[in-house]
């Protein structure tokens, strides 16, 4: 098996056997598995994120108390590996895909899927019609938080490097082509940098050569801004509508799942 055929595995197991810290939602919708692994840059040890979204029996939506929307686990573990879990409510959800959420279009889209209650095809196509240039937002926020992270780190690696490069690489792949992609590898196949591979590749290594010297990680950021700061061209020029286009067909998704 592939180091992301196990985290699959993992992940099912995890579902399955109650391995998951804390009482799960009933009714998933789907669970996919996001972080490193879906990144492209998973070493055989990474934890297993999974995310998705489920559905909350009608009662807890219609009472006179709120709703936990939100279901969070931690601290699970299969074969030694970490898992953990975030899922929320199908509405938090969708309200959440309706507002420029990047990290919900690549859970959505994520070719590693744990599981699957029937209706993750519906709704990959809603989310193609929920897709808009602001998006943009999303990653350029996510850059400038990581930017500060890793200008912090003493010792920056290369794990927090690719973490740069992926989410402005696919901002810019999101915007151009209206596909999500979220594998560093896949989208360098485009992008054509010639050192991403061997940034995975130090970084899959281990930690000690996962570490940057000074001079090579002023390089390697200086790269990573280029790609930056086309960002906001790329949303300019982005076929992309410019709002929701199918909120209605949203609501009709979400009213069905929950009587369902």
């Amino acid at each position: 098996m592939t180091i992301n055929e196990l985290a699959i595995d993992r992940g099912k197991r995890a579902l399955e056997t109650g391995a998951l810290p804390g009482a799960r939602p009933a009714r998933f919708v789907f669970v996919a598995i996001s972080g490193a692994h879906l990144y492209g840059f998973p070493s055989a040890d990474s934890d297993i994120d999974l995310r998705g979204c489920h559905v909350l029996p009608p009662d807890e939506m219609l009472g006179l108390t709120d709703p936990e929307e939100t279901y969070e686990s931690t601290g699970g573990l299969i074969d030694g590996i970490e898992v953990d879990c975030v899922s929320h409510d199908i509405r938090k959800y969708l309200l959440l895909l309706t507002r420029k959420n990047g990290y919900v279009l690549e859970q959505i889209f994520s070719p590693l899927i744990v599981y699957d209650g029937g209706h993750l095809d519906e709704l990959r196509a809603l989310a193609r019609g929920a897709m808009t240039r602001h998006v943009v937002h999303h990653y350029k926020g996510f850059f400038r938080t990581q930017e500060k992270l890793v200008l912090k780190d003493a010792q920056p690696t290369a794990k927090a490097l690719l973490y740069l490069f992926r989410v402005a690489m696919t901002g810019l792949h999101l915007l151009r082509t209206g596909e999500v992609e979220a594998n560093i590898l896949k989208l360098n196949e485009n992008f054509k940098l010639p050192f991403i591979a061997d940034l995975v590749a130090r970084k899959m290594s281990g930690k000690e050569k996962g570490r940057l010297q000074p001079e090579e990680f002023s390089g390697f950021l200086d790269h990573a801004r280029v790609l930056e700061a086309q960002l906001d061209p790329a949303a300019e020029s982005s076929t992309l509508p410019e709002s929701v286009q199918n909120f209605s067909a949203l609501n009709e998704f979400l009213l069905r799942l929950r009587r369902g």
